[in-house]
């Protein structure tokens, strides 16, 4: 019967955790190209949204990606948003002025 070994991870410190990372994506990027190492990921996000507006599929696909780039934009325009939302509560709870 194999037995598992309980290891303790020592608790990295945040930067080199960051610089871990940054590392590990450079190489990654060095040896391949990144449309190829994130082609099936964007497939799967952008699909999200042709499913969205059409969960039916009874729209022509023309009609389809037409109203899924709105869905998209919308996405990010929301994102956006909040994102500025975000930054202006931070200032006022710093106390800076808007």
């Amino acid at each position: 019967m194999a037995r598992i070994i309980e290891r303790e991870t020592p608790s990295l410190d945040p930067q080199f955790r960051v610089l871990r990372a940054r590392l590990g994506a450079l190489t990654l990027h060095s040896m391949y190209d990144a449309k190829e190492t994130t082609s099936a990921a964007r497939s799967a996000f952008l699909d999200k949204f042709e499913r969205q507006v059409d969960p039916n599929g009874e729209l022509s696909p023309e009609e389809r990606q037409r109203r899924a780039e709105f869905a998209r934009k919308a996405h990010f325009t929301r994102m956006a948003m909040k994102s500025a939302q975000a930054r202006s509560q931070a200032k006022a709870a710093q106390g800076e002025p808007i």
